[in-house]
């Protein structure tokens, strides 16, 4: 008797490398939303090559259904290549955070926002605003410290992620030319 196939709900992060063009990132997002997937985090720039941009998308699915959605996202055009990154990626986010300050907490405040590396962007009588970036859990463990001063404003980046190693995703795909063949790795 064959054992039953269990489908695990995970978090993916995936790099998407895409033609730099008008409209593929509505065309992206909206073959996503359209099968009723949320977007948890959408980044998108430009890379070494002028004529691509790359886009790094973080999803919660089903392992079935990730492989159903990036069999449509290769339907795309313009969409050049997918990796799906791996857990050790390298991964940063990028936030500003406006804290409410009494003057009897300031120095308190800055004391947090030195030891996480981060630095005051602006300050004023009664709120210091911070910028910081690094990892997902690196920013949270900053905001649970900063919660209890108040913060009046948040505005955090979408994640960007690289795969570890000399090998880029660019380079699996001839150096920007169309890929062929395209899997999720």
């Amino acid at each position: 008797m064959n054992a039953p196939t269990t489908n695990t709900v995970g978090t993916h992060t995936l790099s998407v490398l895409v033609e730099n063009k008008p409209g593929v990132l509505a065309r992206v997002s909206s073959l996503i939303s359209r099968r009723g997937f949320n977007i948890e985090s959408l980044a998108v720039g430009p890379t070494e090559y002028p004529h691509m941009s790359r886009m790094t998308l973080v999803v919660t699915l089903e392992d079935h259904v990730l492989e159903q959605l990036t069999k449509q996202l290769n339907k795309l055009i313009e969409v050049l290549k997918i990796v799906e990154l791996e857990r050790d990626a390298v991964r940063r986010e990028l936030i500003l955070v406006k804290v409410r300050v009494e003057p009897d907490q300031r120095g308190q405040v800055l004391e947090i926002i030195q030891l996480f590396g981060a630095k005051a962007v602006d300050v004023t009588a009664d709120s210091i605003t911070l910028e910081a970036t690094g990892s997902p859990e690196k920013l949270d463990a900053l905001l649970k410290l900063l919660e209890p001063f108040g913060l009046r404003e948040l505005v955090q980046s979408g994640l960007v992620a690289v795969g570890r190693g000399s090998r880029s995703i660019t380079d699996r795909t001839q150096r920007g030319e169309r890929a062929k063949h395209v899997r999720v790795v």
